[in-house]
C-alpha cells in the first residue's frame, strides 16, 4: 500500500512559509495590542532571558506572520513578547489569508524550520492534528511540515481516529492527488482501456488517479497479454547477524567507547530466527506472562526505531 504520495523526479511544490521567508508577500507595521498569541504549536514557553535577549538585539528582525481574519500570531510569538518589552506599539508583520487549519500548518512548518526548534513531542502533536485536518495529504507531505520521518507519520495516522474514514487518495508534496494502492489505480486503468480504448493515456490518469507513465505500462501490459499488475517482488527480511557485522566493521563505533558501548547493547538485545525457541516448548501456564514480554519488547524496539528516524531528520 502507498502512502507517500510522491514520485522522484517531480518538482515538489514549495513549503508556505517559504514565500514569507522569500519577502513575496508584503510586511506592513500592525498595532501589536490587535494580535493574539494563542494557538502555537510550542507548549512550553520560551524562557524569558531568550525573550531579554531578542528585546536587547540591534539586528533586524525578519516580519512576523499573523492570521488575517483571526490576528493570531503564526510565526514570531517571542519577537511580539520581545516588542512590548522594549515598550513598541507596533510590528513588522506579513498577512496570511488561508483558515485556520492551514494557519496552524504554516506556524509548524515556520517553527520546525525557523529560529528556536519544536521538541520531538511538539512535532508529534502537531502531526496528530495534521493529519486529522489534512487526512488527504499524505505522509511525506506531512512529515515535510512537521520535521518527522514519514515512518512515523504513518504510525500517526493509524493510531489516529481518522483511519476508518480516511480516503484511498493522498494528496503527495508536489499537490498531484494519488492512490493509496497503486495496483488498484492499474486496475481501473486497465478497465477504462477495454470500455474505450481510443480514451487517451491522460484522461484514463486522470480518472485512475495515477500517473501518465503507469498508464502506459498497463497498456503494454494489457497488449502482451499480461496482468496490468505487476508481481509483487517478495520484500527481503533483514539479517541480523549481518548487520551487526557490518555495524562491528564501523571505525565511528568500533573505535570509540560510547560506540562500543553501543555495540555490545545490540549485540546483546538482538534476536535472529534461529534462536527463537519453538513456542510449543513454552510451559502452558507461562504462555500469558512470555507473550507479555515479548510484545514489551516489540514496543520499546518500535520507540527506539521512532526516536532514532526523528534523530536522523532533525
Amino acid at each position: 500500500m502507498r502512502h507517500q504520495g510522491f514520485e522522484c523526479g517531480r518538482q515538489e511544490l514549495p513549503p508556505p512559509w517559504r514565500a514569507f521567508q522569500a519577502d513575496d508577500i508584503p510586511a506592513e507595521m500592525v498595532p501589536i495590542s490587535r494580535l493574539r498569541l494563542g494557538g502555537s504549536p510550542r507548549t512550553s514557553d520560551v524562557s524569558v532571558e531568550h525573550i531579554r535577549v531578542l528585546a536587547r538585539t540591534n539586528i533586524a528582525m525578519p516580519p512576523i506572520i499573523v492570521h488575517r481574519r483571526t490576528m493570531c500570531v503564526i510565526d514570531g510569538v517571542q519577537r511580539v513578547r520581545a516588542a512590548e518589552l522594549s515598550a513598541r506599539d507596533h510590528i513588522e508583520a506579513r498577512f496570511f489569508d488561508g483558515d485556520e487549519n492551514d494557519a496552524f500548518v504554516l506556524a509548524v512548518e515556520a517553527n520546525t524550520a525557523n529560529g528556536l526548534p519544536l521538541s520531538v513531542a511538539d512535532r508529534k502533536a502537531a502531526a496528530t492534528r495534521i493529519v486529522g485536518t489534512h487526512p488527504m495529504r499524505s505522509d511525506r507531505w506531512i512529515a515535510s511540515v512537521s520535521g518527522l520521518t514519514a515512518s512515523t507519520v504513518g504510525e500517526i495516522r493509524r493510531r489516529s481516529t481518522v483511519e476508518g474514514t480516511r480516503s484511498n487518495t493522498r494528496i503527495g508534496r508536489d499537490g498531484r492527488r494519488r492512490p493509496l494502492d497503486g495496483a488498484e489505480g492499474r486496475r481501473l486503468a486497465g478497465e477504462l482501456m477495454h470500455a474505450d480504448p481510443d480514451r487517451s493515456l491522460r484522461e484514463i490518469a486522470r480518472a485512475a488517479g495515477i500517473a501518465p507513465s503507469t498508464v502506459l505500462d498497463v497498456r503494454n501490459r494489457i497488449s502482451r497479454g499480461e496482468d496490468p499488475v505487476p508481481a509483487r517482488k517478495a520484500r527481503e527480511e533483514p539479517d541480523p547477524v549481518a548487520i551487526l557485522r557490518t555495524l562491528c566493521k564501523d571505525p565511528s563505533l568500533r573505535l570509540t567507547e560510547a560506540g562500543r558501548a553501543l555495540l555490545r547493547w545490540l549485540d546483546t538485545h538482538t534476536v535472529t530466527g534461529q534462536a527463537v525457541p519453538p513456542v510449543t516448548d513454552v510451559p502452558a501456564h507461562c504462555v500469558d506472562a512470555i507473550a507479555a514480554l515479548a510484545r514489551h519488547n516489540a514496543r520499546y524496539w518500535a520507540a527506539f526505531g521512532d526516536r532514532l528516524g526523528d534523530h536522523s531528520g532533525q
